[in-house]
């Protein structure tokens, strides 16, 4: 392999207006007039199937009826009544499997009324136009609160419990808020900084602080909390990348992708960002999707997804698959990783793929195997909670990740939470922000028992 081509990883394969093209908004907002057009078709349905689709329960039918009446403020505070993270959740939800799948115009005509973008079209009204506060702020309970992570499941939390009058502390590990909509997201899906506008407006309701650089079990451990708060939620995702569990893993070349994109989103010029001419990502949800068309976008010739499943098997949605596709990106089905081949350095050269096949549910490999030659092998096949930061905390786990009722209470009298760390559902931003939200509520009605 080492013989057929050097390796090839470096930065600024693009001309620099091709990186502000590429990495520039994949869904421009509409404008009065567009949004005004779209509601129109909106059926106002009375039973409102995409309510019901939506995990955050937001009144679809009643925003879009105020977009209509040009009333886009009252739409946006309609949204983020239940839900505060409605404008990032309008870049990146996957409304073509939610609201939008279950619109009555997509079921008769395949062609669902906009609804994504009719939420952003609100939300960005409000956020832009407004001089206060959607919401106003219950005299202080005197209650104190602490939060650990400010992603969306924290945020929202931290939110609905300051609305309800207790101070909140929001402990985040990094440098800054946000979480998953900061770091993890493709960059052409948030824009223009979004991410931390968001967290502004957010914290512009009042009684909540944001220590940043604080991590639990390093800084501060659970018992701390507990002992200093009346209550914690813990909206702490999932800090572990899974590994391929294949020879030569640690090779240089062989990437995180969660890092990477980290990486990408908070890098000022992404000219100097360095990616191979043939990349090659394992994985099938959405991390690896996020991860190949950027690389894609990046100036990357060659770039292979592969998974172990046929297409129904992948996580990402069909829109998602189409987006990478049309990026460049080859998408290859019924393959997993056997072993990485490297170059005379101990570099990533390539990968080594075994065929695989399914048969009564059980996945195994075919013997059969393919090589791809890479200069960059990304890994994306899903993360893992990491529970050394609990250690002796007592909490109880299900299945690796933290273990909470329907009201995202732990097993420890004053400890909630909710987010990716919690088995719960969907690893979805918008059921982070559900949780976040039911936690609150949760923890409001013990603390004023």
């Amino acid at each position: 392999m080492a013989s057929e081509a050097m390796r090839d990883v470096r930065a600024g394969r693009l001309e620099q207006s091709e990186y502000a093209e590429n990495f520039s908004d994949i869904h421009p907002p509409l404008n009065a007039h567009e949004a005004a057009v779209e509601a129109d078709r909106c059926y106002f349905c009375y039973d409102a199937p995409c309510m019901i689709a939506c995990p955050t329960s937001i009144d679809v039918p009643l925003f879009i009826r105020q977009i209509a009446a040009e009333n886009a403020k009252g739409a946006a505070k309609t949204i983020f009544e239940q839900n505060i993270l409605g404008g990032m959740c309008a870049r990146v939800c996957p409304t073509e499997t939610l609201c939008e799948q279950a619109c009555v115009r997509e079921i008769a005509e395949g062609k669902p009324v906009k609804i994504g973008q009719l939420q952003r079209y609100a939300t960005d009204v409000l956020m832009r136009e407004a001089s206060d506060h959607p919401f106003e702020r219950a005299p202080s309970t005197g209650k104190r609160v602490a939060v650990v992570g400010a992603g969306p499941a924290g945020l929202s939390c931290a939110h609905r419990l300051a609305m309800h009058g207790h101070d909140v502390t929001v402990f985040e590990a990094r440098e800054k808020g946000g979480g998953l909509s900061e770091y993890g997201i493709a960059a052409y899906k948030s824009v223009d900084d979004f991410a931390q506008k968001e967290l502004q407006f957010i914290l512009d309701i009042g009684g909540i602080t944001v220590e940043t650089g604080k991590k639990l079990g390093a800084d501060f451990s659970l018992s701390d909390l507990t002992g200093q708060f009346d209550a914690v939620f813990l909206g702490i995702g999932l800090a572990n990348v899974n590994s391929l569990g294949v020879e030569g893993e640690d090779a240089e070349g062989c990437e995180d992708a969660v890092d990477y994109i980290a990486g990408l989103r908070q890098a000022a010029d992404l000219s100097r960002l360095a990616i191979g001419r043939r990349v090659v990502v394992i994985g099938g949800g959405m991390t690896a999707i996020d991860i190949a068309t950027q690389a894609k976008r990046l100036g990357a010739e060659e770039v292979t997804i592969a998974y172990r499943r046929g297409q129904d098997g992948m996580n990402a949605s069909d829109y998602e698959q189409e987006v990478a596709q049309t990026s460049g990106v080859t998408i290859r089905h019924w393959l997993q990783p056997k072993a990485l081949v490297l170059d005379d350095a101990g570099a990533v050269a390539g990968i080594e793929l075994e065929y695989t096949s399914q048969a009564n549910g059980t996945l195994s490999g075919t013997g059969e195997t393919t090589t791809i030659a890479a200069d960059q092998v990304f890994k994306a096949i899903g993360q893992s909670f990491d529970d050394h930061p609990l250690a002796g905390s007592g909490l109880d786990m299900d299945r690796g990740r933290i273990r909470t009722d329907e009201n995202r209470k732990t097993s420890l009298a004053t400890v909630w939470a909710g987010g990716d760390c919690v088995r719960s559902g969907e690893d979805l931003t918008v059921v982070s922000v559900e949780d976040g939200k039911i936690a609150a509520e949760s923890i409001h009605a013990t603390l004023s028992a």
